[in-house]
């Protein structure tokens, strides 16, 4: 169903000859019936999931310094949405930048379509002349953790290559039954070594883990993120963690909340009733990705509280029916432990003027420059986000929330 255009739409209609049309809808509806129906034929991740991008569009994009930048196409005669991309428009001081919908938060970016529809638009000259033009005015687009299955996104802008990001993606294959991805994934030596934990654990009390269901319960699970992330990511060796920011602690609370039941699942370690860990993942057709993680490493460090986390949600899964466990973004030795396949994440990046490609070439070609606008990127002073007042954009592998 075509929508009423408002003064956020801009239409592209006169691509007369096109199967599509092409607007761009800033105030578009994630929650609407027909981008669920979208969304569920398409290839697109659990990033583009309704309630994420609802969330993140509502909670984190119209309460930072960027703008949305939704792209719409849809079939001419039916008015039936074909694809959605969502972008951002950022300033980096006098650069402009265009990027996907990311915000430090997502860990896969896709075009939200079917492949089919999706190979349609590209042979469509017409159709990606108008997507294009939804872009300008801008210096720079850059596009990043693009998985080995995503759609060749690039090509929409007339790219034919995407370059490496040089990280991987990690994700493990689940067995039919527990003792089964025991025995399968776990190195033999470290499977003795969690059965020792445990009894070290039961020793010291009643030890529990739980699938959170109601919003108190996800607030007191989120409450105990907070406090174990700030004390492991304080900015000393690295980013601070992003939940130590109320705009992003709120987003993944309400993407907890509203998702509760089924898209999102909040996990919590007890030890005699206290939260020791907590995680949170985001289900997605038969996988689970685990995106934010964190445990009392002050008082059980010694008996690997981070790792039977990981075990138990594991456990769960399995119970459950999944057949993997997405440890996302990034090259942290656990997830192999976990079974995790590495995968290699790409990107690319368009300059949209000369001074959009001499700013690019800078960042890349001289690691000292690379390194300032990675610092300015991360930490500003008292760990604030100030995306106004950011020097340079760097790949987005440097400006991801860090993995518990």
């Amino acid at each position: 169903m075509t929508a009423t255009p408002t003064p956020d739409r801009i239409d592209e209609r006169s691509s007369s000859g096109s199967t599509f049309e092409v607007t761009a809808e800033d105030a578009f509806d994630f929650r609407s019936a027909d981008y669920a129906e979208l969304f569920a034929a398409s290839a697109a991740t659990a990033f583009q999931h309704p309630i994420w991008l609802a969330q993140l569009y509502e909670k984190v994009v119209r309460q930072s310094a960027a703008a949305p930048l939704i792209i719409v196409v849809r079939v001419r005669e039916s008015g039936k949405l074909a694809m959605v991309l969502p972008l951002v428009r950022r300033r980096y001081m006098l650069l402009r930048a265009v990027e996907f919908a990311d915000m430090r938060v997502s860990d896969y970016a896709s075009p939200v379509a079917e492949p089919e529809t999706f190979s349609r638009i590209l042979a469509d000259s017409r159709t990606l002349a108008a997507i294009r033009r939804q872009l300008r005015p801008y210096d720079i687009l850059r596009i990043g953790k693009l998985s080995d299955q995503a759609l060749p996104m690039q090509r929409l802008f007339g790219l034919e290559t995407r370059n490496s990001m040089e990280m991987n993606a990690y994700c493990a294959k689940l067995e039919p039954t527990f003792a089964d991805w025991r025995a399968r994934q776990l190195d033999q030596s470290y499977r003795r070594e969690l059965d020792k934990k445990w009894r070290q654990l039961n020793r010291m009390g009643e030890a529990r883990f739980d699938r959170m269901m109601g919003a108190s319960d996800i607030r007191m699970a989120f409450d105990a993120l907070k406090l174990y992330r700030g004390r492991r990511f304080d900015g000393s060796d690295g980013p601070v963690d992003l939940l130590q920011q109320k705009l992003y602690f709120d987003f993944y609370l309400a993407v907890a909340n509203e998702g509760c039941g089924g898209f999102a699942r909040t996990f919590v370690f007890f030890m005699n009733g206290k939260p020791v860990a907590s995680a949170l993942g985001l289900k997605h057709r038969e996988t689970l990705l685990v995106i934010l993680s964190g445990f009392d490493e002050t008082s059980y460090r010694k008996q690997s509280i981070g790792s039977l986390l990981f075990e138990q949600i594991a456990r769960d899964c399995i119970e459950n029916g999944d057949l993997y466990l997405d440890f996302t973004i990034g090259d942290e030795p656990y997830k192999r432990i976990f079974g995790g396949r590495p995968s290699p994440m790409w990107q690319f990046h368009k300059s949209g003027s000369p001074f959009g490609y001499v700013a690019h070439m800078a960042v890349e070609k001289l690691p000292a420059l690379k390194d300032v606008a990675r610092r300015i990127l991360t930490a500003t002073p008292g760990g604030k986000l100030k995306p106004s007042t950011f020097a340079l954009p760097v790949s987005d592998e440097t400006a991801s929330r860090p993995e518990g």
